[in-house]
């Protein structure tokens, strides 16, 4: 007996070193794992589609992947120089920008003061100073660790192929491993799907949508630096409460404010369309079995993007929703839902 019991101490010791050093070991690389497995689950629609083509899973994995590949990797190549070219721009055009005329023709009674204009002027100067500094920072940034990136690329690209090509075998191995009963791993795992569908679905790829569309109408209308704007747009996009309208109505106004009412009227009428289509696209796009409080939602976003950085908008969302699913197979049925709730 206690031989037996000696062994079961030294397994738990030895996989616990194990998992720890494990850990230590991907924990460069664990966020580009994650992204890894959340374009898989993206992308297994179409996988599945090509795979009922090929009838092979090496040969279907492989395309998509290669289709990834061109995805990612042509708008980078492309847009690389345009975005350090805007930047710069930007920069500039910062530092030169008169903002307490812009303000007093859209507040006269407010900045009729010349001291209160000035003062609140150098802190928008100072502001927009330090923002674009940092964007500059940024861009550079990514061209000096170049090699880093691209190492983090190729985790990416073989954890998507390989969680495509053996996702069925990778969910199996995943229920041997949990403690749960199959009912709850049945509940557990439908769930979670759902969720993951809501947040990436309904808040990244729509939130997405609505930058571009805003972002057609920057471009159309030829509104200055349009491309760092459709980038701003997109992200504002994802969050939920703030939408794009935080950054095309601004940009209408300014060109209200110039005189040019056709593109402001034009970048309005864009703006309208982009903040509305999620009412259109969210019924389509993702499943109505369950719903995700948009509270949640903002909260997992700021969080994560606090821990975790960008990739933190959609994993601090997933982490508190996986959390709150766990936490709802065991609760009192007869208690009221709050977070997770169903039709």
């Amino acid at each position: 007996m206690d031989d037996i019991y000696f062994k079961k101490v030294l397994t738990t010791i030895i996989l616990s070193v194990l998992i720890i050093l494990s850990f230590f070991l991907l924990k460069p690389i664990l966020l580009s794992i994650v992204f890894g497995f959340i374009l898989a689950f993206i992308f297994s629609p179409v996988y599945n589609w090509i795979l009922g083509k090929v009838k092979n899973t090496d040969v279907a994995a492989s395309i998509v992947c290669i289709f990834l590949i061109l995805l990612i990797v042509l708008p980078v190549w492309f847009l690389t120089p345009i975005v350090l070219n805007e930047s710069i721009k930007i920069f500039k055009v910062s530092q030169q920008l008169d903002y307490v005329s812009v303000l007093k023709k859209i507040f006269p009674d407010i900045f009729a003061s010349e001291e209160f204009s000035a003062e609140i002027g150098s802190a928008i100067h100072s502001f927009a100073t330090k923002i674009t500094n940092s964007l500059m920072n940024s861009v550079s940034q990514i061209i000096l660790n170049f090699p880093t990136i691209s190492l983090h690329f190729l985790v990416i690209f073989f954890t998507f192929y390989f969680t495509l090509r053996d996702k069925q075998k990778l969910v199996e191995y995943i229920q041997s491993l949990l403690p749960f009963s199959k009912d709850v791993e049945k509940k557990l795992f439908d769930h979670s799907k759902d969720i993951t569908q809501a947040v990436l679905y309904g808040q990244i790829v729509i939130g997405l949508l609505q930058g571009i569309i805003a972002g057609l109408g920057f471009f159309i209308f030829r509104a200055p630096n349009a491309l760092t704007l459709t980038l701003l747009a997109g992200l504002a996009g994802i969050f939920p409460i703030v939408g794009t309208a935080v950054i095309w109505l601004p940009i209408s106004i300014y060109f209200f404010v110039a005189g040019n009412s056709f593109a402001a009227f034009g970048i309005l009428i864009f703006g309208i369309i982009s903040s509305t289509i999620d009412n259109l696209l969210r019924p389509i796009i993702v499943s109505k079995r369950t719903k995700i409080p948009t509270s949640l939602v903002v909260i997992g976003m700021v969080g994560g993007l606090f821990l975790f950085g960008i990739i933190g908008l959609i994993i601090g969302p997933l982490i508190l929703a996986y959390l709150l699913v766990v936490m709802e197979l065991y609760r009192r049925k007869d208690s009221p839902q709050i977070f997770v709730k169903e039709n």
